[in-house]
C-alpha cells in the first residue's frame, strides 16, 4: 500500500520569520567572511611578493567582480557585526518577546544594507 502523505508537512504550513532569516543569514555570513578573511591574508601575502603581484590584485579589484565581492564582504561583515550585537543583548537575557525579535531583526537586514551603503559611499569620496 502506497502513502500519499506528505513527507514533510512542516514544510508545507512553515512560515518564515524574520529571526529565521535572520538566524540562517548570520551562519551564512559567517562561511562567507571566514572565505574574505582568507582572501585578504592572499592578498597581503601577494604584496610581500613584490609590485607586480599586487598590480594583478589591484587591477582585479577594480574591476567590476572585484567590486561586488569588496560590496558584498563589506555587507556581509556588517550584518555579522549587527546579528552579533543582537546576540549578545540577547546572551544578557533581553529581547526574547515576539515583537521584539521582529525588530531587531529587521534593524539587522536594515541596518546592514545602511552600513553597506556608508562604507560604500566614504570609501568613494575619501579614499
Amino acid at each position: 500500500m502506497e502513502n500519499k502523505n506528505p513527507l514533510s508537512p512542516h514544510i508545507q504550513i512553515y512560515k518564515w520569520h524574520v529571526s529565521s532569516l535572520v538566524s540562517i543569514t548570520h551562519r551564512i555570513t559567517g562561511i562567507i567572511n571566514i572565505l574574505a578573511v582568507t582572501l585578504i591574508c592572499i592578498w597581503v601575502s601577494f604584496l610581500f611578493l613584490g609590485e607586480n603581484n599586487y598590480l594583478i590584485i589591484e587591477k582585479f579589484l577594480n574591476s567590476f567582480l572585484g567590486k561586488f565581492l569588496i560590496l558584498g564582504f563589506t555587507w556581509s561583515f556588517s550584518f555579522q557585526i549587527l546579528s552579533e550585537i543582537r546576540h549578545l543583548i540577547m546572551d544578557l537575557g533581553f529581547g526574547f518577546e515576539l515583537k521584539t525579535t521582529k525588530i531587531t531583526g529587521s534593524i539587522v537586514i536594515v541596518g546592514s544594507v545602511i552600513l553597506t551603503v556608508i562604507f560604500y559611499w566614504l570609501g568613494r569620496n575619501i579614499i
